[in-house]
């Protein structure tokens, strides 16, 4: 039961931090490149700084939590992070959450949540070699790179890249980068009993490099556009792609009975009807129909953005 407290928890946290983040970022000048001066403007902000406090207090909760349950028990409560995301939407958006962007918020963490449950990564060992690391560093972070190509390079006609599209594609590669980050503090905690010979080690100095580039691309995303675009790929390409690589470096195990497969297809069909759907909510757009039609403009809480942004 305290498991389960301090996993909800640690996700009422991180949620709080998006939110706060995002409120943080959205009215920042710039955006057209990633930039640390974006970084340098956000410390200055005490709601982006109360995001990261919410942050590190989210982390403490989930390292607790993981002391008193298993990993298959912890991580999938965690997926609930969206949840809490679209309720901080409801109670402080001047827009709607309609049932539709419920029910596809619904589908993205209980999938995952299953997936992740059903799976339930095991076994392994606590070092890799060298090979492994190198193989899995340049695909996780090339494709990191590769989104972030993306999301700044202009669509057809120089025209610049929508916001909700911006800002879902950072998000993911900001998952992607996180994830790769959190097998690298498995790495580390491997080494804690070692005392200062911890620093002898690669793993806290990647950690730091990779973990201020995910911030950086986080603050971006933020900043990019509507939280319901970046979101789901902060809480879902994270824990999919520290699994793949818990997989392939660790070589953790994970549960491939006919019956788990059909479990986890099924939680993944899920996933993704559940971000094809909000992909198309007017949460993302960020337009209703009085919009498309030139009537007025919307602006949220959580929606808002500069003009020179």
């Amino acid at each position: 039961m305290k498991a389960v407290i301090l996993a909800l928890a640690a996700s009422f946290c991180t949620a709080t931090s998006s939110v706060c983040q995002r409120l943080g970022a959205a009215t920042a000048p710039g955006g057209e490149r990633l930039s640390p001066r974006l970084l340098l403007y956000l410390v200055r902000q005490p709601i982006w700084l109360a995001g990261i406090a919410s942050m590190i207090l989210g982390f403490v909760f989930q390292v607790a939590a993981l002391h008193f349950g298993d990993l298959a028990l912890v991580q999938p409560i965690l997926a609930s992070e969206l949840l809490f995301v679209f309720a901080y939407m409801a109670l402080m958006g001047a827009r709607r959450v309609a049932r539709y962007d419920w029910l596809a918020a619904v589908a993205m963490a209980i999938g995952l949540g299953v997936f992740l449950f059903t799976a339930s990564p095991s076994g392994g060992h606590l070092h890799a070699p060298a090979a492994s690391w190198w193989f899995a560093g340049i695909s996780a972070l090339g494709l990191a790179l590769v989104a972030t190509i993306v999301a700044f390079t202009p669509m057809r006609r120089g025209a610049a890249p929508s916001p909700a599209r911006k800002a879902a594609t950072l998000g993911v590669a900001t998952g992607i980068s996180w994830g790769f980050v959190a097998a690298v503090i498995k790495e580390l905690s491997s080494h804690t009993g070692g005392g200062f010979s911890i620093f002898l080690t690669w793993s806290p100095y990647v950690l730091l490099a990779v973990g201020a580039a995910s911030m950086l691309l986080s603050t971006h995303a933020f900043q990019a556009g509507p939280l319901a675009a970046s979101q789901p790929g902060f809480t879902i390409v994270d824990p999919l792609v520290a699994s793949l690589l818990g997989v392939f470096i660790f070589a953790e195990h994970l549960q491939l009975s006919p019956l788990a497969v059909l479990v986890e297809a099924a939680a993944l069909g899920a996933l993704v009807a559940g971000v094809v759907a909000i992909s198309r909510s007017q949460l993302v757009q960020g337009q209703t129909h009085e919009d498309e039609a030139g009537l007025r403009p919307v602006t949220t809480t959580l929606d808002v953005r500069d003009a020179s942004g």
